[in-house]
């Protein structure tokens, strides 16, 4: 049960009663909002309807919130209602919506905080997409832990979802790959190699692969010209790099439903999808030849002095139009681009999520000009970017052997802390803000290692039970008789405060999903977290606080039930994020 859905269907209601003409205009409605007051002095519930629906009402805000007020006079569950500053009305709940909460949580358990029915649409979330070049780094973590909590929290929230890799081994980066996979092929073979030349890639990782291959061909590729061995080596070395690349993502809990290749758009029926996708942008009118200014500042890689294939970007929000051929007739990477949206376009795919590091932010307006083009306005392109993490050890910049060549790899952060502490520290701040890793501080048993502060009140509420089973061991606390449990009970206010942060998770749920923002999730369960061990705390200092009555089994039966809420709230934040939730800690 979502309180604040509930009742903010239950304003609009009112306000159709009090305003039929409201019935026929949907968009106007859905623009107020029922949320928590800033001030919790002011109550449970805080709504902007009058001040939203003034204007088309031609009304006074402060009248109309006046007769929602007078209509919510008699409710039951709401135990006091009132108008406040220009027009915002405040509710305060009776105990009674808040205990209903605690029965719903535990009747509907890992769905608690599901919406009931599933949107419409499929989703593509799109993340990692890193060269198939090598082992993924720190940097691609925090995006492959991003967009897979993503992923997860839509799913959660019944989404249709893909998750997809896009393999860019279309450029010349995969021919570098081969040369470079040729040497290790040769130190294979005992040729002597020397220092890996410049412009190759020099890491270790590339030595097991030169095995492979000589296993493969033998001696074989040896009196090959480098045409013929890269033809050769390419789709070889190519799989070797995604099952390492697999190898690296399963660390961390991650599998991809579809592994999608750039160089797929290039080949196929009528020139490939590229081909096909600005024949069909040229119907549209959207391309032209033209010539573009040369940029103020810097001057990208990719801007030409000519006149050139353009596509129309501007005419759907970006800062200036796009190449699409290069001056040697090769597509651009951003032709791939256009080709690789339309195509999931034509998947089904109407919302279109596309995670990208820190040096991509130049993308979200070209690929949201893209996707609004290829789907004549009808798909949505949300680029979202992570920011750059920062390696330390005690404050200080940390120091870690880089066996991969040039980087720390994910696989050596995983293994050294851990793939729950990567996950949540990974996700435990905004993704378009850089992120401190502390080494010292997410392997520390204290509160102020968030992931053990969320996992510890999550065990700690096991050992309530297993506290239970050893001194009441004929007390039936099974979920049955929780969900069964007399929860007129709890009635003080430590205990009410808990349960308002527990029936938060719906709405945080619904919020995250909407934003495509997995980090609510994290900071919320923090702060249940938080909210619970302070209720631990409230029970050692009074008694009468204690989650077991010895002569109250009733009391007993009821706490346990709210503790299980709890329990099973940072259970299903946690699943989302994809940190898992220990009974017990050592």
């Amino acid at each position: 049960m979502d309180a604040f859905a509930v009742f903010r269907d239950r304003v609009e209601k009112t306000l159709i009663n009090l305003y039929p003409e409201l019935s026929e205009q949907e968009a106007v409605l859905r623009r107020f909002v029922v949320e928590p007051p800033r001030d919790a002095s002011h109550g449970d519930l805080s709504c902007n309807a009058a001040m939203v629906l003034a204007k088309p009402l031609k009304s006074n805000p402060r009248e109309i919130a006046q007769k929602i007020v007078d209509a919510f006079a008699e409710d039951a569950d709401v135990e006091k209602i009132d108008v406040a500053g220009p027009g915002f009305i405040n509710f305060t709940l009776s105990n009674s919506v808040w205990l209903s909460v605690v029965a719903d949580a535990n009747q509907k358990g890992a769905d608690f905080g599901r919406p009931d029915n599933a949107p419409e649409g499929q989703v593509n979330v799109e993340y990692v997409s890193a060269n198939p070049t090598g082992p993924l780094h720190v940097g691609h973590t925090r995006g492959a832990v991003f967009g897979d909590a993503l992923a997860s929290l839509m799913d959660f929230c019944r989404f249709d979802i893909t998750r997809e890799y896009y393999i860019n081994d279309a450029g010349g980066q995969i021919a570098v790959l081969a040369n470079s996979a040729f040497l290790r092929y040769r130190e294979a073979l005992g040729d002597e190699i020397g220092e890996i030349p410049a412009g190759l890639y020099p890491g270790k990782y590339l030595i097991p692969v030169g095995e492979a291959l000589k296993d493969q061909f033998g001696d074989e590729l040896i009196s090959l010209n480098e045409e013929e061995r890269v033809e050769k080596i390419r789709p070889v070395v190519l799989e070797l790099m995604l099952d390492m690349i697999r190898d690296d993502l399963s660390k961390l809990g991650i599998k991809h439903d579809l592994f999608f290749s750039e160089a797929s758009l290039h080949v196929g029926g009528n020139g490939g999808d590229i081909k096909q996708t600005l024949d069909w942008l040229r119907e549209e009118g959207l391309v032209y030849q033209g010539q573009l200014e040369k940029p103020k500042g810097k001057t990208p890689e990719d801007w030409e002095d000519r006149e050139q294939t353009l596509f129309k970007a501007t005419a759907f929000g970006d800062d200036t139009d796009r190449a699409l051929v290069k001056s040697n007739g090769d597509y651009t990477y951003f032709a791939a681009d256009i080709a690789y949206h339309r195509n999931k376009y034509l998947r089904g795919f109407n919302t279109q999520i596309v995670v990208l590091g820190a040096d991509h932010a130049g993308y979200i307006k070209r690929l949201s000009a893209a996707g609004k083009a290829v789907s004549d306005g009808q798909a949505e392109v949300d680029v979202k970017i992570c920011q750059l993490v920062n390696l330390l050890r005690n404050g200080e910049p940390a120091k870690m052997s880089k066996r991969a060549g040039t980087f720390v790899t994910m696989a050596q952060l995983v293994d050294e802390v851990g793939p729950d502490v990567v996950r949540f520290i990974m996700l435990f701040r905004r993704n378009e803000a850089q992120l401190d890793f502390d080494f010292d501080l997410v392997t520390q048993q204290t509160r102020e290692n968030p992931v053990f502060y969320v996992q510890y009140a999550h065990a700690r509420a096991c050992s309530v039970f297993r506290n239970v089973a050893r001194d009441l061991p004929d007390l039936d606390v099974s979920l049955t008789a929780l969900q069964n449990a007399d929860l007129s009970k709890l009635s003080d206010p430590a205990e009410i405060d808990l349960i308002k942060s527990m029936a938060q998770f719906p709405r945080v749920i619904a919020a995250a999903a909407a934003a495509h923002e997995p980090h609510r999730v994290a900071f919320y369960i923090h702060e249940l977290a938080g909210a619970f061990h302070a209720f631990w705390t409230k029970g050692k200092e009074n008694p009468e606080l204690r989650f077991v009555n010895h002569e109250d089994t009733t009391m007993t039966v009821a706490r346990l039930a709210m503790v299980n809420a709890v329990r099973q709230v940072l259970r299903n934040g946690l699943g989302i994020l994809g940190v898992t939730a220990p009974e017990e800690l050592s």
